[in-house]
């Protein structure tokens, strides 16, 4: 029998250097979200999720596919129909949903219910993202915590001692005492990050519940 030469056992290296590799990342990122949106799309037409669990993590996830497509858009994709042709990806209930920028559920949903959740899910993303860029001064962040706060307020099924509620209006407070220019800390940005992640984890639970 004869033997493999060693350089067929060779890793191939998809990447030259840190940007080729990042840019192999952030293909990788976009491939997943899409994917994932199809996936989710698949379980929501099998009753598999309830609308209020699909509703949230369908707004998420056409969030994040916002910006893992602006990291990959370019010359050779600029659609993400072409990046999706280019990898074979069989997905046209994802593409759908991508077109339209908003969950099915909102379509159809006539006390707006949906349409909050959706808002929600997007402001706490917003907001988190802008604290870890270290984006920090008040009115920067100001207008997207109150649109968080009054979507909160607007939704029925939050309760109005409802601790993820509290903490968006505690932080709300803080913001309107400050002038415009003003930044928050880096200990208040910690504080403040870590109160809207347990929030948000606090909000899906509360959806998942329903």
């Amino acid at each position: 029998m004869q033997e493999q030469s060693p350089e067929l056992y060779e890793e191939v290296k998809l990447f030259r250097n840190a940007r080729e590799r990042e840019k192999y990342d952030n293909m990788a990122d976009l491939y997943a979200i899409i994917n994932t949106i199809q996936q989710l799309e698949k379980a929501y037409i099998r009753d598999c999720i309830t609308p209020q669990e699909y509703t949230a993590a369908c707004s998420k996830y056409l969030v994040q596919y916002k910006v893992a497509f602006k990291q990959v858009q370019c010359d050779e994709f600029p659609s993400v129909e072409t990046f999706v042709k280019k990898f074979r990806l069989d997905c046209p209930a994802a593409l759908e949903r991508i077109r339209e920028d908003r969950p099915i559920t909102i379509r159809d949903d006539k006390g707006n219910t949906s349409k909050c959740i959706a808002e929600i899910v997007s402001l706490f993303i917003t907001i988190m993202d802008k604290l870890r860029l270290q984006i920090n001064t008040m009115d920067a962040l100001q207008p997207d915590v109150k649109d968080l706060a009054d979507n909160m307020n607007r939704l029925s099924l939050i309760p109005e001692d409802f601790d993820a509620k509290l903490k968006v209006e505690k932080w709300l407070g803080s913001l309107n005492e400050m002038q415009a220019s003003d930044e928050l800390s880096e200990s208040q940005v910690r504080q403040f990050l870590f109160d809207l992640e347990s929030a948000y984890a606090d909000f899906n639970k509360l959806l998942h519940s329903q």
